[in-house]
This record gives structure tokens, C-alpha cells and sequence, in this order.
């Protein structure tokens, strides 16, 4: 690629969107909401009534809402959001070791029968939805962040006054 097609592709991006990062940060609503239906759809005794699963939906909401107002401002170059994304990302992994790990290694009795609340194929699935909901969070973020900082550059060599989006 010559320094001019570089050139021609670094000035498109004033005039597109940021559609790869807006769609990774879609991806990782959907992965966090495969994540949820599958905690949600477990009843395993009165395990998971307790004020830790109300958190956890509120949490989910939040999630989802940032996860797509973020998926909106990473669309036009926001560097701010991409920020917000690499929370998310985090938070998904630190995650996995709250409800999953706890649920899979808790035991309850039902009927004098001790039952595993989260089998080990429940675990594996839970932690890869969200294994995959924070990758998607961080590869935005982190593709946000370049083509942002990209831009801004472009934009400030031709003498307009960069976005603080």
C-alpha cells in the first residue's frame, strides 16, 4: 500500500464509521445475554434466590446499556467510549470467578440427594460466553482507541480542530 492510498484511507475515515469496533461491542451484548439465559434458566433449589442473583441482573442491564451506548460512540471515533469498553471487557473476565465458579463448586440437597448446582459443561459454557463478551469488549476498545487516535492526527494536520468526543 503507497503512503497515498494510506493517505486516501486515513481521509475516508472522516466521512465513515467505525463499524468493526460498533460491531464487536454489539457481539459482546449477545454473548453476555447467552451468558444470562444460562444462569437464569437454572433452578437448582433456592441457590440462586438471593440478593447476589438481583445484583447480577441489575449488573447484566448496566452492562448492556453501556455496552451499547459505548457500541454508539465508538462509531464515530469516540476514544472516550473505548474507555468505558475496556471496563466492561474486565469486568466480564473478573466475572467468571464470581456466580459460575462459586455456583459450580456448591453443593445442595435435594430431597437427601446432594446435587452440584453448576455442572462443569454449564461452567465451561458460562465462562466462554463471557470469555468472548470481554475479548469483544477489548479488541473494540483497543481498535476504537487506534482509529481515533489515527484520525484525530489526520485531522489536526489539516488544520481542523480535532474531535473530543
Amino acid at each position: 500500500m503507497t503512503d497515498q492510498d494510506k493517505q486516501i484511507k486515513t481521509d475516508r475515515m472522516r466521512f465513515t464509521k467505525n463499524k468493526f469496533s460498533s460491531n464487536l461491542a454489539l457481539v459482546a451484548i449477545l454473548f453476555d445475554v447467552f451468558y444470562f439465559v444460562s444462569i437464569y434458566k437454572s433452578d437448582v433449589s433456592t441457590y440462586y434466590y438471593t440478593l447476589v442473583i438481583g445484583a447480577s441482573i441489575i449488573y447484566n442491564l448496566a452492562f448492556m446499556l453501556a455496552a451499547f451506548l459505548s457500541s454508539e460512540g465508538v462509531k464515530s471515533y469516540g476514544e472516550k467510549f473505548c474507555y468505558i469498553l475496556i471496563a466492561l471487557g474486565i469486568m466480564q473476565f473478573v466475572r467468571i470467578f464470581y456466580i459460575p465458579w462459586k455456583a459450580s463448586h456448591s453443593v445442595v440437597t435435594i430431597a437427601n440427594v446432594d446435587v452440584v448446582v453448576m455442572g462443569t459443561a454449564q461452567f465451561v459454557r458460562c465462562a466462554i460466553f463471557l470469555a468472548i463478551s470481554g475479548i469483544a469488549c477489548l479488541v473494540a476498545a483497543v481498535v476504537g482507541i487506534q482509529k481515533s487516535r489515527i484520525l484525530n492526527a489526520y485531522i489536526a494536520t489539516l488544520g481542523e480542530e480535532v474531535r473530543r468526543d
